[in-house]
C-alpha cells in the first residue's frame, strides 16, 4: 500500500482518513475482490501511524461487508460494492425547524458518500421501538434522539453500543461506553434565565407554558431549573400546561413559551390587545430559529445550538467517539423581552 498523507487538519480522524483511503483504492481497481490487503504491521510502518488505529480501520472495513479476514493468513478484499460505506439510521421525535438545522448540519459534516434514513417516532414509545427493532441489523450505526418520560434503556440496549449514538436527550442508566450527546436542560433553563435576569424583574410574574395538551413529551429538567432560578431569585412565577385562551395573557407579566404554535398566537393575542412586546408584555421562546430573529422585531430566545449539535454529533459518529458530552446553550437577548 502506498504511503498515505493524512490531512491533520481534518475533522475525520486516521482510521477513518484510512478506511476512505482503502475505498477508493477499491474503487479505482488499485484492490480487487480477492485480493490479500498489506497486514496491519505493513501498513503501520509504511504510514506512520498506530497498529491500533490500522486495526480499528479494518474491523471497520470488516463490518462494512468489504473486507474479510482469514485467521493467520491476513485481510481479503470480500467486496467491491462501496456504495453503502456507512449506511446510517436516525431516529427523532419530530421534524421541527430546529431539529431540521440540527439535521442539516449532521448531513453537512458526515459528507456525501455516506447514506442516511431519517425517521419520526412522534412520542409514541410503540412506534419508537417498532421502527427501532425492525431496524436492528438493517444498518452499520443508529442515530437516535430517546424523547419520552418512559425509560427506554432497554429498547435501546437491542443496538450493539458501538453503532450507537443517542442524541439530545440523556439517558442516565447507559455508561460511558455509550456514545450521548445531550442537552441538560435544568442547567440550560437555569443559566439562560439568569442571563436575562434584569430584563425580566422588569415584569410582575414569569409564567412558564408548558405544551399544549397534545405535545406529549416536555423534559422533567425544564421545570426543575425554571422553580429553582425563580426561587433562588425570588421571581414571582406561574406554570400553565397550555395557551389556548387569551384570557391567559396578562399585562406586565413575562412568558416562556416552547411551541411554535403558542408563540404565534402569543403574537396575535398581543398586537390585539394593543400590547408591545418587551415593554407591555414579555416573551422568551427556548429553542432559536431563523424566522425568530424577524419575527415581532426578535424574539428572545433560551436555545440549544443545533448547528453545533449537528457538527459534533457527525464528528462522535466518523470517530466512533465514546462518552457523555453535554451540547452548548444560550439566552439571545432581542426585543420580546
Amino acid at each position: 500500500m502506498e504511503i498515505i498523507n493524512f490531512n491533520s487538519s481534518s475533522i475525520k480522524p486516521k482510521f477513518q482518513q484510512l478506511i476512505e483511503h482503502i475505498i477508493a483504492s477499491i474503487e479505482d481497481g488499485t484492490f480487487v475482490r480477492g485480493q490479500r490487503l498489506p497486514s496491519i504491521n505493513e501498513v503501520s510502518k509504511s504510514s506512520g501511524i498506530a497498529r491500533m488505529t490500522v486495526a480499528k480501520a479494518y474491523d471497520e472495513l470488516r463490518s462494512l461487508g468489504l473486507v474479510t479476514s482469514h485467521h493467520g493468513k491476513g485481510f481479503y478484499v470480500s467486496s467491491t460494492d462501496t456504495r453503502n460505506q456507512l449506511n446510517i439510521f436516525v431516529l427523532f421525535d419530530a421534524l421541527t425547524p430546529y431539529k431540521e438545522i440540527l439535521y442539516d448540519h449532521l448531513m453537512a459534516n458526515l459528507g456525501d458518500a455516506i447514506h442516511v434514513n431519517i425517521f419520526f417516532h412522534h412520542h409514541n414509545l410503540k412506534v419508537f421501538e417498532n421502527l427501532l427493532m425492525n431496524n436492528l441489523g438493517q444498518y452499520n450505526y443508529y442515530v437516535v434522539m430517546p424523547h419520552f418520560k418512559e425509560d427506554v434503556t432497554k429498547i435501546l440496549q437491542n443496538i450493539p453500543k458501538e453503532k450507537l449514538l443517542i442524541l439530545d436527550i440523556d439517558t442516565p442508566k447507559l455508561g460511558d461506553d455509550y456514545a450521548i450527546l445531550y442537552q441538560d436542560f435544568e442547567k440550560n433553563i437555569y443559566h439562560g434565565l439568569l442571563e436575562a435576569i434584569l430584563l425580566i424583574k422588569k415584569y410582575k410574574t414569569l409564567t412558564l407554558v408548558l405544551s399544549s395538551k397534545n405535545f406529549q413529551f416536555t423534559p422533567f429538567g425544564i421545570i426543575n431549573g425554571f422553580e429553582k432560578f425563580c426561587e433562588d431569585h425570588k421571581i414571582r412565577y406561574e406554570i400553565i400546561s397550555n395557551l389556548e385562551a387569551e384570557e391567559h395573557l396578562q399585562k406586565d407579566h413575562a412568558y416562556l413559551v416552547f411551541r411554535e404554535n403558542d408563540l404565534v398566537r402569543f403574537i396575535n393575542w398581543s398586537n390585539k390587545k394593543g400590547w408591545k412586546l418587551g415593554e407591555d408584555i414579555g416573551l422568551i421562546s427556548y429553542d432559536d430559529t431563523p424566522i425568530k430573529e424577524i419575527l415581532a422585531e426578535g424574539i428572545s430566545v433560551i436555545s440549544n445550538d443545533f448547528a453545533l449539535m449537528g457538527k459534533r454529533a457527525a464528528e462522535m459518529i466518523l470517530s466512533r467517539e465514546k462518552g457523555r458530552f453535554v451540547n452548548e446553550s444560550r439566552f439571545i437577548e432581542r426585543k420580546s423581552l
